[in-house]
C-alpha cells in the first residue's frame, strides 16, 4: 500500500480483511462544520470517526499540541485499531486535515497507513457508496512502536532564526505571510517567522482536491526558493496545513521534513519573538 491511495483502488479494497478507514476530518471554527455531525450522516463505508480536533495533548503549553505517544495509543484502541490493520486516512476538509493524522500516524510508527487523495470530497463526486450511523467498534489494546518524523519547538525555531540551519516553509495564504491581512483564524496580526518562504498549501492540490504531480509539487517548491533536498521546517496556523506540505514533500521522496507545531499561533502570540512582514527576500 503507498502512502497515496486513489478512490478507485479503495472501492475496490473496500470490506478487505484489516483495512480500517479513519475519517480525521476537521474544520475551522468560522466553517460552521461539525465533522461528527457530518460523519454520522454520511461516511465511507466501515470507516471510524478520529476525532481530531481533540486528538491533542491538553497539558501541553502549545496550543493544540500533538498527541503523546501514550494518548495516541488510547486513541487507537478506543477505534478498534489492531497492530498490523492497513490504516486509511480520509477527510472532509478544505485544510486536507488527512494529513496532520497522517503526520502522527508516521510519528509513532502505526504503520501501514495511507492517506486518500481527493479524501471524501472525490469519493461522493463520483458517487461512490457512503452509509450513515456509527460503528460499532470492539475497542482493542494498541501499542505503537518506532516512528519516525521530526517537531520543532519555539526555542527550536528561535535558534534557526539565527543560524538557518533549515528552511522553514509557512503554509498559510499570501495575506497572512505578507502580513496584509490579519490572522483572524488565532486573532493575530499577520506575519512570518523572519526568513521563512510561503507555500501556500492549497497551491498544491488541484481543483477536485487530488496532489498534483510530483513535478507540479517539485515547481511549487522551487517558486518559493525551497530545496526539497535540505533540511526544512514547517509551520503554518496551528500545525495543521504544515502538514499538507510535509506530505507534499514526501511524495517527492523527502522524509526530513519537521514540523513546528505550535506554529504562527505560538509564534504570533509571543511579543519576544521577531517577525517579519511583507514576502519573502
Amino acid at each position: 500500500m503507498t502512502s497515496l491511495v486513489t478512490t478507485q483502488w479503495l472501492a475496490a479494497e473496500l470490506g478487505s480483511p484489516n483495512l480500517v478507514l479513519i475519517d480525521a476530518s476537521s474544520h475551522l471554527p468560522s466553517a460552521g462544520r461539525d465533522p461528527a455531525a457530518e460523519f454520522a450522516t454520511a461516511h465511507i463505508p466501515g470507516a471510524r470517526f478520529l476525532s481530531l480536533s481533540t486528538l491533542i495533548d491538553p497539558d501541553s503549553p502549545v496550543p493544540a499540541a500533538l498527541p503523546t505517544r501514550e494518548q495516541f495509543d488510547a486513541r487507537m484502541s478506543a477505534l478498534g485499531v489492531q497492530a498490523g490493520d492497513r490504516i486509511v486516512l480520509y477527510d472532509n476538509s478544505v485544510m486536507r486535515t488527512s494529513s496532520r493524522a497522517w503526520f502522527i500516524f508516521r510519528l509513532y510508527g502505526a504503520e501501514p497507513y495511507a492517506v486518500l487523495d481527493g479524501g471524501m470530497q472525490k469519493w461522493q463526486a463520483e458517487g461512490r457508496p457512503v452509509e450513515g450511523g456509527q460503528p460499532a467498534i470492539t475497542p482493542s489494546q494498541f501499542h505503537s512502536s518506532g516512528g519516525a518524523g521530526s517537531v520543532r519547538c519555539k526555542l527550536d525555531m528561535l535558534a534557526n532564526v539565527d543560524s538557518r540551519a533549515e528552511q522553514v516553509v509557512d503554509a498559510r495564504d499570501p495575506g497572512r505571510f505578507t502580513g496584509t491581512t490579519e490572522d483572524l483564524v488565532h486573532d493575530l496580526p499577520g506575519g512570518h517567522i523572519p526568513g521563512a518562504r510561503n507555500v501556500f498549501f492549497a497551491d498544491l492540490l488541484r481543483e477536485d482536491t487530488t496532489f498534483r504531480s510530483p513535478e507540479e509539487l517539485a515547481a511549487a517548491f522551487a517558486k518559493a526558493g525551497i530545496d526539497p533536498n535540505a533540511p526544512l521546517a514547517a509551520s503554518c496556523g496551528g500545525g495543521v496545513t504544515a502538514s499538507v506540505v510535509l506530505f507534499a514533500h514526501h511524495l517527492l521522496g523527502h522524509d526530513h521534513g519537521a514540523l513546528y507545531d505550535g506554529s504562527w499561533s505560538e509564534w504570533g502570540a509571543d511579543p519576544a519573538t521577531p517577525k517579519e512582514t511583507g514576502h519573502a527576500a
